[in-house]
Parts: structure tokens; C-alpha cells; sequence
């Protein structure tokens, strides 16, 4: 019993004796500190005191695309630990090949009657994907944010990282470094957050070549085919739209023979878990993951209140974070 309360309460981050007393009805605890105890006590997988088991947990889903990518985990980390202290329960959803669609999630979801839906990095940011499922959410009046560029007219809050600043901030950085033939590996052609790099980068480079432009899945291995294709045309630096494309662009180079970054500058996006590990320490734009994800919680959570939230993008600047990947231009 002790570690029980000694776990929930760190948890929670209360007192032991705090959580004593929402385990045995006492007065005296607020109400959102008391769901964060009961939600603590489902997460942890203890079961509740009896004459609380009538009490449903709040649950909320939390549907991402994968988790190789350490961005996602680290979005699920801070989103999971906001909702919890908010007395919600975190479902996660996670999409693998031929696996759970996210439409089927999000029937799954509705069918546990969740209190809302945080989406990051999911087909609301492919323009040519399906999107019925959002509508049946919308339609249904289930509280949703999305993280991260996302369709028009969908109707939901949005909290994105500015993709435009992102790649003014890389662009800059190797012009600066004397780089004239500068690449991009994008997402697909109808990923939003791509697009919106694409158009930063040509109002940055009017004269831009097409082939300067390599889209590709979003992995280590897709990363390396475009950016072969990019090496192939002549690119000194290459900014990539996650770092998982980063690695390997660096891989294609190491590949042909080159260095980095003494033939070929590499710039990522995210700043996901160990970038400063890999070699080189890998120079990236970092996502405010932190804010970001605190700010969907709020968002989210102001909805469940009953409060009404405008459907505007919430837009937070990226930080570029140089590492050992990229360097002068080589000369000649």
C-alpha cells in the first residue's frame, strides 16, 4: 500500500498524503487533482478503492503515425504526461504497416466513448489521403487537436512548429557557410508541412531547380534514395524534413565516397532524441516540442470544459541548433 502511494503520488507529483486521501473519499483535494490521482492509479495499472470503481477514467486518444521516429515518442511523452495531470487517461494509438488504420482508431476510440482526440503527424496532413474519420469526429462534437500543419477546412484547433521559419533558419545557415547548390528531401507531394517548406525554400531561391528537390517516405532509407538523387545533381547542402531523412542523407553521402561535412552539409528537422549522438552530431531544427505539446493538452482540454476554442493554427518558432554535420562549402 505504501509503494502504491509513494508511486501514484510521484506520478501526480502530490503528497502521499494527498493521495490517501482521494483514495479514501476525503475532503480537502481539488477536483482536477483528484482525477489526476484516479488516472495516475489506471495508468500505473492498480485498481481503484471500491467505491470509486464507479467512476469512469477520462480517457483520451492520442493516435500517432509510428514510433521509430523519436519525435513521436517524445510528442507522446510530454502530451501523455499533460493529460494525466489533468486527472485524463492517455490511449495510445499507434500505426504500424498493414495494421490499425487511423480510421480504424479512431472507431475504436469512439466506441470508448473518449473525451477527445490529440492527433500529431497523422493523414490530416496528406492532402490526397482519407479524411472521413475526422468528419465523423467533427460531427460527433468529440473535442480534437492536431499537431502539425494540417488540411484546410478540417475545423480543428491546430498547433504547428512554423515550417517556413524552419527552413529560412537552415537555408540561411548554409548560405552562410558559402553553399550556392542547396537540396531539399521533403515528404510527399501532398504532405502539408513539405509544402510549406517547398514554398519558404522558393521565396528564399526564386530559381530553384526542380531537381533540386527530392520527396521521399519518411525513413532512413527513403532519406538515402533522394538524397542519392540530389547528390547525383551537383548539391553541396541538403535540408532534410525529419531527421530520420537527415541520417540518411548522410548515409548516401558516406556512400559515394563523400564526407560530411567536409564534401556535403546536412541539415535535419526535429531535433529528436539522440542527433547529438550520431556521427557527425547532426545539425537540426528543433521542433519546441514541450510548448507544442503542452499547448494541444490546453487546447484539448478547454474543448472537454465546454469552452469554445477558435479553430486558428497556434504557430511556434523553431530553433536551429548547429552541430558537426555541416560546414564551409567545398571550394571549387
Amino acid at each position: 500500500m505504501t509503494r502504491r502511494l509513494a508511486q501514484v503520488a510521484k506520478k501526480v507529483g502530490v503528497s502521499e498524503a494527498t493521495v490517501s486521501r482521494v483514495l479514501n473519499g476525503k475532503p480537502g483535494v481539488s477536483d482536477s487533482t483528484r482525477q489526476a490521482v484516479l488516472s495516475a492509479l489506471d495508468v500505473l495499472g492498480y485498481e481503484r478503492p471500491t467505491q470509486l470503481r464507479g467512476e469512469r477514467a477520462r480517457l483520451v486518444g492520442l493516435v500517432l503515425p509510428e514510433l521509430q521516429n523519436p519525435i513521436f515518442p517524445a510528442f507522446a511523452e510530454v502530451i501523455g504526461g499533460a493529460l494525466a495531470q489533468l486527472g485524463l487517461t492517455p490511449v495510445l494509438c499507434t500505426q504500424t504497416k498493414g495494421g490499425v488504420s487511423e480510421a480504424d482508431y479512431v472507431e475504436l476510440l469512439l466506441q470508448q466513448q473518449v473525451s477527445g482526440v490529440v492527433f500529431a503527424g497523422g493523414l490530416y496532413a496528406q492532402a490526397d489521403a482519407p479524411h472521413d474519420h475526422y468528419r465523423e469526429l467533427a460531427d460527433r462534437n468529440i473535442p480534437v487537436v492536431l499537431v502539425n500543419a494540417a488540411i484546410e477546412h478540417l475545423g480543428f484547433p491546430c498547433v504547428s512548429c512554423d515550417d517556413a521559419v524552419a527552413v529560412e533558419q537552415a537555408w540561411r545557415h548554409l548560405d552562410s557557410l558559402g553553399h550556392e547548390r542547396i537540396g531539399l528531401v521533403l515528404g510527399p507531394g501532398d504532405h502539408m508541412p513539405s509544402g510549406r517548406k517547398l514554398a519558404a525554400a522558393r521565396a528564399l531561391a526564386p530559381q530553384l531547380p526542380d531537381a533540386h528537390v527530392a520527396r521521399a517516405m519518411f525513413s532512413l532509407e527513403g532519406g538515402q534514395a533522394a538524397a542519392t538523387r540530389l547528390l547525383d545533381q551537383g548539391v553541396t547542402g541538403i535540408i532534410c524534413a525529419s531527421d530520420p531523412l537527415a541520417l540518411g542523407a548522410v548515409r548516401a553521402a558516406r556512400r559515394k565516397g563523400l564526407s560530411v561535412p567536409g564534401d556535403i552539409s546536412v541539415v535535419g528537422y526535429d531535433d529528436s532524441a539522440f542527433m547529438n549522438c550520431t556521427e557527425p552530431p547532426l545539425t537540426t531544427v528543433r521542433q519546441p516540442i514541450e510548448a507544442m505539446g503542452r499547448a494541444a493538452v490546453e487546447l484539448l482540454n478547454a474543448q472537454i470544459g465546454g469552452g469554445s476554442v477558435t479553430p486558428e493554427e497556434l504557430l511556434f518558432e523553431p530553433e536551429l541548433v548547429v552541430r558537426g554535420s555541416t560546414g564551409q562549402a567545398p571550394r571549387g
